[in-house]
């Protein structure tokens, strides 16, 4: 089911994809890439295709196993020598051993020139020209059936063709490529069909200096034709013709359909790839270039094929350097890419460094300065409460003064009112009470009190908390502050020296420490540092 289903996909591309590809060369770039990765890809399958073939090849030898008549045994020796004839010779010369041995077969005499013109085949694949030629010279051609006779002079042809290839003195090559000429003439005279007639026109066409001539018979041959063989041998004439006309795109188009339709055949012995290979190479394809070649010198040296191999040695030192060349310079750019990019790498970790570097003294630079708005955040309050303070204690105290005053005036004229009157007792009993300071006193501390905790309005409660539970002050009612609360008051105004609280208050001295020291014995927490946690408060 597989081998059908790739069977028709090929001729459906030689069928409908190919004549489109060769008459509409409008983007023959494309054309050219486009079969060049479809040659990649059947290299790429080669392993799925000889699958397939060693499938064909077990179906024959089951078939073999299978049956015990010679003519059927015959036959599928001569099958099994054609699958082997261009893919492995010394199985074919195996297989062609196994039909020479069944030999003579009652009405077949013609079979052994059969034979003979199929071991001369072989001989040739192997390179063994002269044995070949000495062969195919033992045969009366005249003596051979219509068939038997096409195959003899493909056979000549072939043979004579291969000689050619292989001789290097130029008056041997012109003679026996005189000969090959003599016996296409012979396969046009002799042949029943017009499609091989037609064949060999297109040949002699493509090599007597008339391409276009050869290109139009093989278009149109290419779109009658759906053997996979003639269609490989087309294609390369094709390339032959193109060749003549200098057009090296269509070389490698043609000569890549030539050796894609050679892999999917799964054959060995074959020109086009390490050809292709060679103009690819010359085009400054290196990559493709040296896998063509590689491909093809692993078929030929498989298949046993003399002239093969020696083509492609003959062009493969030449890739093979150039690939290295390439390789080596590819192997120095990467280098210079990796040297490149270490260097690059290396200057940017120091440059990571160096950002780290002044991003940690930039967060250190943020967090002083952090600190900084923050004391300076406190200073402003400090400062807006300080000046809340003198602006409530400078207007409560110029209220105060002149409060005094009026009082003085009155004071004065009580005692004036007592002289005039000549109350001399009550006058000096007035003098001598201090009853009217007391008052004052009183009034000025009541005033005292309530503008502080106008300021201060959670003073008493945020001290206690200064103060173990036991040592904490309680304000007797009526009262705004006592005189511990007063003293430290005056402390959280700023009003820290002793002898200023004490002349503030009327206190000695000695009561004013002995006050502090005993509110400090109370603190929660170290008492040296009480009075800075209430200036705090």
């Amino acid at each position: 089911m597989k081998l059908f289903v790739t069977t028709f996909v090929a001729l459906l591309f030689s069928v409908v994809v190919a004549p489109g590809l060769t008459s509409a060369w409008g983007n023959q770039a494309d054309s050219v890439r486009v079969i060049l990765e479809k040659l990649d890809e059947a290299i790429g399958q080669k392993d799925e295709y000889l699958v397939r073939k060693h499938a064909r090849i077990h179906d024959l030898r089951r078939s073999l196993e299978r049956t015990a008549e010679p003519v059927e045994q015959y036959g599928i020796y001569k099958k099994l020598f054609d699958e082997y004839l261009h893919f492995q010779a010394d199985s074919a010369v195996y297989y062609l051993n196994r039909r020479a041995r069944l030999l003579p077969i009652e009405g077949h005499a013609d079979w052994d020139e059969e034979v003979r013109i199929n071991r001369a085949a072989v001989l040739g694949v192997m390179g063994l020209y002269a044995d070949a030629l000495h062969l195919l010279k033992g045969i009366d051609a005249d003596s051979l059936g219509t068939d038997l006779r096409m195959t003899y002079y493909h056979a000549c042809r072939t043979c004579y063709g291969w000689l050619a290839d292989y001789t290097i003195e130029k008056r041997e090559k012109q003679k026996y490529l005189a000969d090959t000429d003599l016996y296409r003439d012979s396969i046009m005279l002799f042949a029943s069909r017009d499609l091989d007639r037609d064949i060999v026109r297109a040949e002699k066409a493509a090599l007597g200096g008339q391409p276009d001539e050869a290109v139009a018979i093989l278009r149109r041959l290419l779109e009658e034709t759906d053997d996979m063989e003639i269609l490989s041998y087309l294609n390369y004439t094709m390339y032959e013709a193109y060749e003549a006309k200098g057009d090296a795109d269509r070389q490698i188009y043609y000569l890549a359909r030539t050796a894609l339709w050679d892999m999917e055949r799964v054959v060995r012995e074959y020109a086009s790839l390490h050809k292709l290979a060679r103009l690819l190479y010359e085009q400054g394809d290196i990559d493709r270039a040296y896998a063509y070649l590689n491909c093809s010198m692993e078929d030929a040296v498989a298949c046993h094929a003399r002239l093969r191999s020696l083509e492609v040695t003959e062009i493969y030192p030449i890739i093979d350097k150039a690939y290295k060349a390439k390789a080596a310079h590819e192997r120095a750019v990467v280098r210079g890419l990796l040297v490149g990019m270490s260097v690059l790498a290396l200057l940017l970790i120091a440059a990571v460094g160096y950002l780290y570097y002044w991003m940690k003294k930039l967060a250190t630079m943020r967090r002083s300065l952090y600190e900084a708005n923050k004391q300076l955040q406190a200073a402003n309050r400090n400062l807006e409460q300080t000046g809340k303070i003198k602006e409530v204690y400078i207007a409560r105290y110029l209220d105060r003064c002149v409060s005094y005053l009026d009082k003085l005036e009155q004071y004065r004229r009580s005692l004036e009112k007592l002289a005039m009157a000549s109350k001399t007792d009550v006058l000096f009993k007035t003098i001598r009470s201090d009853q009217f300071l007391r008052d004052e006193r009183k009034a000025f501390y009541r005033d005292f009190d309530k503008s502080f905790l106008e300021l201060f309005p959670h003073f008493i409660e945020d001290f206690n908390r200064l103060l173990v539970e036991d040592g904490r002050i309680e304000v007797k009612p009526g009262e705004l502050l006592n005189t511990e609360l007063r003293i430290f008051a005056l402390i959280r105004l700023g009003v820290t020296d002793s002898n200023s609280i004490a002349h503030f208050l009327g206190y000695s001295l000695a009561t004013v420490y002995n006050y502090r020291s005993k509110i400090r014995n109370k603190a929660v927490g170290d008492k040296d540092k009480l009075e800075q946690e209430v200036m705090k408060v």
